[in-house]
């Protein structure tokens, strides 16, 4: 299964960058390509069950997945139990970085779920989901550091 990892180092410091990742419901405010995240169930504090819908390269991908949240990690692993793609699993991840600041992860293990055209498409899918993945980061930092500066958050 490819696999596609995005790490950003950011000024903010780990509570902040974690506040901001873990608020995947404000994400369609800050990150172009992202349509729409909604909380579709919520049984606790750790575990939660999202819906998306993402532009990548020209076309909608839609999703529901299942979260576990670990605010201590600063981390939460989720995978895909309904959606466009034949696999969609990974997590995102706030590490203190040694001079301070942040570094934000994205990693994800993904299977398009066409077997016969996987050699082809799934480079290019990888790919797609890398600048994807880097432009949510991006947007991520971008707002984390308007917020330093006293801009909207």
């Amino acid at each position: 299964m490819p696999r596609v990892e995005v790490d950003l180092p950011i000024t903010a410091p780990p509570d902040a960058a974690w506040a901001a990742v873990v608020d995947v419901e404000s994400y369609p405010a800050c990150m172009t390509s992202v349509e729409a995240v909604t909380v579709v169930a919520r049984p606790d504090a750790r575990h939660r069950t999202t819906a998306w819908s993402v532009r990548l390269e020209g076309s909608v991908l839609r999703w529901t997945e299942d979260e576990v949240i670990d605010p201590g990690a600063r981390r939460f692993d989720f995978h895909q139990v309904s959606g466009d793609l034949g696999a969609f699993a990974g997590h995102w991840g706030v590490r203190p970085l040694p001079r301070g600041g942040s570094l934000v992860s994205l990693h994800v293990d993904f299977d398009i779920g066409i077997p016969l055209l996987a050699d082809m498409l799934n480079p290019v899918a990888a790919d797609a989901l890398r600048d994807n993945a880097a432009q949510m980061l991006d947007a991520l930092g971008a707002r984390l550091t308007a917020a330093d500066r006293g801009g909207a958050a």
